[in-house]
C-alpha cells in the first residue's frame, strides 16, 4: 500500500485535468494491463461487508447500461465498451468477467481492437487451470490421507461420533445435541482446499490468489488434523465452503437471470445450506450470510426501474423456493430418515417424552396397553419434561439432620424402578378403597384437589416451608405420614397446561402441573445433584415462583388401573411434525444448560464436558493460535497429536485481517470523495472491496457470535471463521502484490515483485508446514523442552502444550 501511495495521488491530481475528447474510433491503449468489471451495478457504500460496494460517481445513463450487463464506452482510455460484453449463454464473473489485454503506450493514438485470442491458446489456457485445479485436489487428498491409520487407537470425540455409527447401524436410539446429518460421512475434509481455491479465484478472477489461498489451507496443520478423524466439524466446513461457492457462482451469473447455470447454482447453495445446518446448528451462520446476500440482491433488482412487478415477483419466488423451500425439505427429509433407522430403544430413551418413547421397540411403552385416562386409586409414575430429569422418586431414607425437617428423602430418578410408584388418592378420603369393584370409576379431572402416596413406603408427597436441601428461597419437599394418612400438608391441585376445569388428563400426553394447597407453591426439580445422603439423585423443590417452567412440568408414563379398560400407545405416539418439534427442543436446551450440566450432572452428550488433560478457551484465544487442544497422548511414551493452527499462516491471517480494514477503508474512502482513479487500481479496488468484503464478512458472521454464547468452547469452534480469513488473506496480498508492481511500472524489475511476493508466501508456508508437521501427523519420544524432541525449539508460546 505505501509504495503505491505517490502513484494514487498522483492520479488523483491529474483527475482535475480537463479530460481529452473522446473521438468516435476506439479508445486509446494501455501500457499496463487493465481490469475491467462488466455487469456490475452500482451499489451503496453500506452493502460493503457483504461485498456490494460501487462507486457513487457512476451515472444514470452508466446504471442503465451496468444493469443490462455493459459496460459504458471506457472514458480517459481502456477498451471500448463493445468489446466487454458478456458473451451470450455465459456467466459474468464475480469480481471482473475478463481482464484487460497487453496495450500500446497511453500516449499513442487509438488503434483497432485487439482481436480475441487464437482457440488453441483459450484451450491451453483452460486446460492449465484445470490441471491446476487438479494438482490442488490431489495435494489436498495426499496430505489428508497420510498416516491415516495412525494413531491405532481412538482419539478425542472418535469415542462418541463412532459410537453414533454404530448405533445407525445397529438402529439404536441415542441423543445428540446436533442434528444428525454430519454422522454420514467422515472424509470430506479434503475437499475443503479446491473448494477454497475455486471461491478465490471466482471472486478475483486470480490465479495467484486462488492458489495462495489453496496453500494457507493444505499447509496448516489444524486444518490436517480436523479432518483425518471421525468428527463432524470437517464435514460442517465443507456445507459452510459449498455455500458460499454456490453463492458466488450464482452472483456471477446475475447478468443471465433464470437461465440454465443461475438456476443450478441457486438451487446448489439452497442443498449446501441444509446440509450445513444439518450438521450442527452453527450452519445457521452461513444461511444469514446467504440471506443477507439475497436481501441485498433483492433490494438492489428493486430499485432497477427497468424490470417490471412481474420480473420482480419471479426474481423473489425463485429464491423462496431455492433458498427457503428446497433447504427447509432437506433438513426435514435427514431427520425423516434419522428417526426411520433409529428405531430401537438405548440410550437416548430417557431425554424424550414418554409419548415418544413409545414409538421404539424395545421400550417397556412399545406396543404396550393401558388405560386412557386418569383415574383415582391408579398405580403411576410421574415424568418430569425437562431433559435429563427422570421420574418422581422416594425411598425409605431421611433427609439428614439439619437438612430442613427429618423426614423421607423426594426426588428425582433417570432409571425405571419401583421406587417411582404412586398411587392417586382423593385429598377427603382414606377408608374408601377406588380400585373396589362395587364402587363406580372416578376420572382425575384438571383442577382436583389429589394426595399422591408413595407405593412403597406408604407415605404422601409433603411439602412446607422449610427451605429446600440445596436451593434457596424454595420450599422442601418429602413423604411424610404413615400409611397414607397426614396432614394438609399432603394436599395438591392438579392442572393440566392449556386445558379448561373438568378436563380428564390423558396418559403420556397431558402436561400437569402440581400446585400446593397450603404454600402456593409448584412441584418442580431444581436438577441439581444431591450429595451422597441423597444418593446422588437430583433435588426436588416447591418453588413459589408460579412461571411455567420445564422442570415444574410432568406428564403421567406408567397407568395400571384393573377397572380401567386399556388402549394401545400406538394411539397416543406423536405425529412426525411433534417428534421433530419435540427433538429440536430437546436439543436447545441441551445447548443451553450445558454449562449448568457440566457443575452438576450431564447425561446424552458426554463430548460437551471436559475431559481429563482437556482445555476449554475463550473466543479471543482462538484468532491468536493462543492455546491448542491435545487429541491424544500426554507423555513422551504416547502417540501424541496436537490440534494447533499452523503459527506462521494463522498469524499472517490476523495480520492480513487488520490490513485488509485499513486499505480497504482508504480505497472506500477515496472512491466516496469523488477520486478518479487510475482503470488498473479502479479494478483491484474493486476486487479488495467486493471479493475481500464478502469474505470479511464470512469471518465475522463465524466468529464474533461465539463472543455471546454461554455454553462451553473448544478450540475447535474457530475452523469455519479460519477458513474464511484464509481466503481473505490469499486475495489481500495478492491485490497489494499488483498494487505495488504497478505502482513500480516505470521500474524494469517492476513485474517480479507480484511474482517473486507470491513465491515468498509460498515457501514460507510451505516450510512453516514442515517444521510443524508432526503435530498433526503424530509423534513419540522427547517432549517439546527437550533438545532431541522433533518439536524442540518451536514452542514459542507457553500455553502451547505439546
Amino acid at each position: 500500500m505505501l509504495c503505491a501511495t505517490s502513484r494514487l495521488l498522483a492520479a488523483r491530481a491529474a483527475s482535475a485535468l480537463p479530460a481529452h475528447p473522446r473521438g468516435r474510433g476506439p479508445a486509446p491503449r494501455s501500457r499496463r494491463r487493465e481490469l475491467h468489471f462488466p455487469g456490475h451495478p452500482e451499489l451503496p457504500p453500506g452493502d460493503l461487508l457483504a461485498g456490494r460496494f460501487a462507486g457513487p460517481s457512476v451515472s444514470t445513463g452508466r446504471r442503465a447500461i451496468l444493469r443490462r450487463g455493459r459496460m459504458p464506452p471506457a472514458a480517459g482510455g481502456g477498451l471500448a465498451g463493445s468489446e466487454l460484453r458478456p458473451r451470450r449463454g455465459r456467466c459474468g464473473s464475480q469480481a471482473a468477467r475478463a481482464a484487460g489485454r497487453d496495450v500500446a503506450t497511453e500516449t499513442a493514438t487509438a488503434r483497432s481492437p485487439k482481436r480475441p485470442a487464437p482457440l488453441s491458446s483459450r484451450r491451453f489456457e483452460a486446460a492449465g487451470r484445470w490441471a491446476l485445479l487438479a494438482l490442488v485436489t490431489l495435494t489436498s487428498f495426499a496430505t489428508r490421507f497420510h498416516r491415516l491409520d495412525q494413531p491405532p487407537h481412538i482419539c478425542w470425540d472418535e469415542t462418541h461420533f463412532g459410537k453414533m455409527g454404530s448405533y445407525y447401524i445397529n438402529r439404536t436410539f441415542f441423543f445428540d445435541v446436533h442434528p444428525p446429518l454430519g454422522k454420514f460421512c467422515a472424509f470430506l475434509g479434503s475437499m475443503l482446499i479446491p473448494l477454497a481455491y475455486l471461491t478465490v479465484l471466482e471472486l478475483s478472477r486470480s490465479l495467484p490468489a486462488a492458489l495462495l489461498t489453496a496453500a494457507l489451507l493444505t499447509f496448516d496443520t489444524g486444518c490436517l488434523t480436523l479432518s483425518q478423524y471421525i468428527l463432524l466439524d470437517p464435514i460442517l466446513m465443507f456445507f459452510i465452503m459449498a455455500a458460499m461457492l454456490s453463492m458466488v457462482k450464482y452472483n456471477s451469473c446475475a447478468n443471465r437471470p433464470f437461465s440454465a447455470p443461475w438456476w443450478f447454482w441457486l438451487s446448489l447453495t439452497g442443498v449446501n445450506l441444509a446440509g450445513a445446518l444439518g450438521v450442527k446448528f452453527v450452519g445457521l451462520f452461513i444461511i444469514l450470510q446467504v440471506g443477507w446476500n439475497t436481501l441485498s440482491d433483492l433490494w438492489h433488482l428493486f430499485g432497477d426501474l427497468s424490470l417490471s412487478m412481474v420480473t420482480l415477483g419471479k426474481h423473489l419466488t425463485a429464491r423462496i423456493l431455492c433458498l427457503i423451500v428446497l433447504p427447509l425439505a432437506l433438513y426435514i427429509a435427514t431427520y425423516a430418515v434419522h428417526f426411520m433407522v433409529l428405531n430401537k430403544s438405548g440410550p437416548g430413551d430417557g431425554f424424550f417424552s414418554s409419548a415418544f418413547q413409545a414409538r421404539l421397540s424395545g421400550n417397556n411403552l412399545h406396543n404396550a396397553s393401558i388405560p386412557e385416562h386418569l383415574a383415582y386409586g391408579s398405580m403411576i409414575t410421574v415424568k418430569n419434561l425437562r431433559m435429563a430429569i427422570g421420574y418422581l422418586h422416594s425411598h425409605r431414607h431421611f433427609y439428614p439432620e439439619g437438612v430442613g425437617a427429618r423426614q423421607q428423602q423426594v426426588t428425582t430418578y433417570l432409571h425405571k424402578d419401583y421406587n417411582n410408584l404412586w398411587i392417586i388418592k382423593k385429598h377427603n378420603s382414606n377408608s374408601a378403597d377406588p380400585l373396589d369393584p362395587s364402587h363406580p370409576v372416578e376420572f382425575v379431572r384438571h383442577g382436583d384437589i389429589i394426595r399422591l402416596e408413595h407405593k412403597e413406603t406408604s407415605r404422601n408427597l409433603h411439602s412446607h416451608y422449610h427451605e429446600a436441601p440445596l436451593t434457596r428461597k424454595h420450599y422442601q419437599v418429602t413423604g411424610y405420614g404413615i400409611n397414607g394418612s397426614g396432614d394438609s400438608n399432603d394436599f395438591w391441585r392438579i392442572e393440566v397446561i392449556n386445558r379448561k376445569f373438568g378436563n380428564r388428563i390423558k396418559v403420556l400426553r397431558s402436561r400437569i402441573r402440581l400446585i400446593h394447597l397450603v404454600t402456593g407453591c409448584v412441584l418442580g426439580s431444581s436438577g441439581k445433584v444431591l450429595p451422597k445422603w441423597g444418593w446422588e439423585q437430583l433435588e426436588v423443590t416447591c418453588t413459589p415462583y408460579l412461571k411455567e417452567t420445564l422442570s415444574s412440568i410432568w406428564n403421567v408414563e406408567d397407568h395400571i388401573n384393573p377397572k380401567l379398560p386399556n388402549i394401545s400407545l400406538e394411539v397416543l405416539q406423536p405425529s412426525f411434525p411433534e417428534i421433530m418439534l419435540e427433538s429440536h427442543l430437546v436439543m436447545i436446551r441441551s445447548s443451553v444448560w450445558t454449562s449448568f450440566f457440566l457443575t452438576t450432572f450431564l447425561q446424552g452428550n458426554n463430548g460437551l464436558k471436559p475431559k481429563d488433560n482437556e482445555f476449554t478457551s475463550k473466543p479471543w484465544h482462538w484468532p491468536i493460535n493462543f492455546q491448542g487442544l491435545r487429541f491424544s497422548g500426554v507423555n513422551d511414551t504416547d502417540f501424541r497429536v496436537y490440534l494447533l493452527g499452523n503459527p506462521v499462516i494463522w498469524w499472517l491471517n490476523l495480520l492480513s485481517i487488520a490490513l485488509y480494514i485499513l486499505s480497504a477503508s482508504i480505497f472506500a474512502v477515496a472512491v466516496q470523495r469523488g477520486a478518479h482513479l487510475p482503470v488498473k487500481v479502479e479494478g483491484l479496488s474493486q476486487v479488495l472491496l467486493r471479493g475481500g468484503g464478502q469474505l470479511l464478512f464470512g469471518w465475522m458472521m463465524h466468529y464474533f457470535p461465539f463472543f455471546l454464547m454461554g455454553r462451553v468452547l473448544y478450540f475447535h469452534h474457530y475452523f469455519p471463521a479460519m477458513l474464511f480469513s484464509s481466503m481473505l488473506t490469499g486475495l489481500l496480498w495478492d491485490t497489494l502484490l499488483r498494487l505495488c508492481a504497478w505502482s513500480l511500472a516505470s521500474y524494469p524489475l517492476a513485474r517480479c515483485v507480484h511474482v517473486l511476493g507470491i513465491l515468498t508466501l509460498l515457501l514460507g508456508t510451505a516450510y512453516s508446514f514442515y517444521l510443524f508437521h508432526p503435530l498433526a501427523y503424530g509423534m513419540v519420544g522427547p517432549l517439546a523442552q527437550d533438545p532431541q524432541s522433533p518439536m524442540a525449539g518451536l514452542r514459542w508460546l507457553e500455553s502451547w502444550d505439546f
